[in-house]
């Protein structure tokens, strides 16, 4: 059978589902096969949803995913035809409650920046996504919203870089974004990390789609940071194969040395090319101080 059939054995699934890309550890019913990307509907502790297969839930998926039985459920059916018309008039419908709640925000003066709505795929709620400095009392707008739509309203404060995950669609490197498709938690991100990558430090150049500093710059920075602690640091002084001299640079990921020796050559040594380290130096801490955000 074809690798990208996931067959009942495991008999639960981790699929993707709803406008911020939930991840979810769903059961299936016994007999039934799905393929990796099959677009499925499931009943989630939201309601019934439209969502994607990714993978057979493991023990490694479960501890990726939290080891949480919070977003779990059931796959009911892979979609149909009309599961797809369904989907297209919600959407359709999304865009006429957005323009509705952003008109009764405005009328009641909420300090709020409707930024997207979302209609479960069973129509038992709708979602709205803010952005707002501070807290709201919004129960009279919910009241109001939950008499014209006819629904659960619920509402769901988020951040700039959730704003991000839910309008965006590519980055920089033209590929997906990362908080689009396999992220399940955004990382803290710092400068300390882009300097330590020797990325560059034009903001321009360096922030995701959000305004905030890119997530991938997190993504190499525990190996950067554990190659740099091993390596001799700069200012130390070191006895290679081709003499002694003074370490003033690292190349973190080759795990290599930039080696100035007293007769003023400047070498590019590896790391097995050093034979001992006389002295770490003065500098030390030179690295952790120029990495401050």
């Amino acid at each position: 059978m074809e690798d990208n059939i996931l067959e009942q054995q495991s008999q639960r699934l981790v699929v993707r589902y709803g406008a911020m890309r939930l991840l979810g550890d769903f059961e299936t019913r016994r007999g039934t096969v799905f393929r990796r990307n099959e677009e499925v509907i499931v009943r989630s502790e939201r309601g019934v949803e439209w969502g994607t297969v990714l993978c057979p839930a493991t023990e490694r998926t479960g501890e990726y995913l939290g080891n949480t039985r919070a977003n779990s459920g059931r796959i009911l059916r892979i979609a149909t035809s009309e599961d797809r018309r369904t989907r297209s008039e919600t959407a359709e419908r999304e865009k006429q409650y957005f323009t509705q709640a952003a008109a009764m925000i405005s009328e009641r003066l909420v300090q709020m920046q409707l930024i997207d709505i979302e209609q479960i795929f069973g129509g038992e709620r709708l979602i709205l996504y803010y952005l707002s400095e501070g807290r709201i009392d919004f129960r009279e707008i919910v009241k109001g919203m939950a008499r014209e739509f006819n629904m659960r309203i619920e509402m769901r404060q988020i951040g700039i870089r959730d704003e991000a995950k839910l309008l965006a669609d590519y980055g920089d490197c033209g590929k997906p974004l990362c908080c689009n498709t396999h992220l399940q938690e955004m990382p803290a991100v710092s400068m300390k990390m882009a300097k330590l990558q020797k990325a560059t430090l034009d903001p321009n150049k360096i922030s995701g789609r959000c305004g905030r500093l890119k997530c991938c710059l997190r993504y190499e920075y525990d190996t950067y940071e554990q190659n740099r602690r091993e390596l001799p640091p700069i200012g130390a002084m070191v006895i290679t194969k081709n003499g002694q001299g003074r370490v003033i640079s690292q190349e973190l990921l080759a795990r290599k040395l930039v080696v100035v020796f007293q007769d003023g050559r400047r070498v590019m040594t590896a790391e097995n090319d050093i034979v001992t380290v006389i002295s770490r130096g003065g500098n030390t801490r030179q690295s952790d101080d120029a990495e401050g955000d």
